[in-house]
């Protein structure tokens, strides 16, 4: 009977043990809502790999691609509470798309906790070096003298490039033409060829056409110079205070992650994504490093939600 007795007790002893290990006593999984090389991976890979060295566990980089990003975001939001599962998400499927989509799987602000704001990346807003104007300014006064003459490329509906040129024309009371494109490469293409005269991409993208002179920068859409391009002024210097629209990158965890969990992510998150190593590294790719407090993420996503919410109902978006 006593044997019995310290059986038991031993077993309940190592219960309780492994109830009490640290976090994290295994791999964790960051599940990045796009196909691989994008800014989900630019943002997240780098830091997966310095997360692993300093847990000692690995960290498991997990592409599931699909729905405009929420497909990604509901498998997040429907694992275990327990840190082991996190989202690398893009504005989209955080903010955006409670515009664009009557119905989502999830709620993304009640079915997600915050951990930390990682990356930001401006548009740019870039016109074919034939057009006639070389300013936000001297575009807008072309733009008034002729209504409804220009045109503007974004790398899809509803994307930030999107809603960086719906914001634009209400602020300074013009109409370009919304011109949708799957993606950055098709948008290029025809703005190199003269196609369409301006458009809105990343600066990654746009980057490499402004250096071999085949495109003209006019502005960036972030409310202050980007690091990688300080010789091109924002677009809110240009008479358009408040102007800011940026895609963004941020990780969080399922609601109900317990809070020493996410205090103990943040805590070596944001030490990784203010290292000087990982800021140049983003820097190079035309992306602002920020990290933060959960408490300033959700904030941030509020106001971003607040604030394409207004930038919707002027453009007349609507959900589908």
């Amino acid at each position: 009977m006593k044997s019995c007795f310290t059986v038991v007790s031993m077993l309940l002893l190592l219960t309780g043990v492994a109830a009490a290990q640290p976090y994290p006593a295994r791999a964790i999984r960051f599940v990045l809502p796009y196909a691989p090389g994008g800014g989900t991976d630019l943002t997240a890979r780098p830091i997966a790999v310095k997360l692993s060295e300093i847990v000692g566990k690995p960290v498991v980089i997990d592409n599931r691609p699909g729905g405009a990003g929420m497909i990604g975001a509901d498998i997040v939001a429907k694992s275990a509470p327990d840190g082991y599962t996190v989202l690398v998400s893009a504005a989209s499927e955080m903010s955006m798309n409670l515009m664009l989509f009557k119905e989502m799987t999830y709620d993304p602000v009640k079915d997600f906790l915050p951990v930390t704001l990682a990356t930001t990346t401006p548009a740019i807003l870039l016109v074919h070096p034939s057009v006639p104007f070389k300013s936000v300014k001297e575009l807008v006064a072309y733009a008034k003298a002729k209504p409804s003459a220009l045109s503007y490329a974004s790398v899809g509906t509803g994307s930030p490039m999107h809603f960086a040129g719906e914001l634009f024309n209400s602020m300074v009371k013009i109409k370009m033409v919304h011109v949708p494109y799957k993606g950055a490469a098709p948008a290029l293409v025809d703005l190199l060829g003269g196609h369409v005269p301006a458009g809105f991409v990343t600066l990654l993208a746009g980057m490499p056409h402004l250096k071999s002179g085949k495109l003209r920068a006019l502005g960036v859409t972030s409310a202050q110079r980007s690091s990688a391009l300080p010789e091109v002024p924002a677009i809110a210097e240009a008479g358009l205070p408040g102007f800011d629209i940026v895609q963004w990158f941020a990780l969080w965890v399922p609601a109900q992650t317990p809070k020493p969990v996410i205090d103990k992510l943040n805590s070596e998150l944001v030490k990784i994504i203010q290292s000087r190593e990982y800021k140049q590294r983003m820097v190079e790719s035309g992306t602002e490093a920020v990290g933060g407090t959960p408490g300033e993420l959700a904030a941030f996503q509020k106001s971003e939600i607040d604030k394409y919410r207004k930038i919707a109902a002027v453009a007349g978006i609507k959900p589908e």
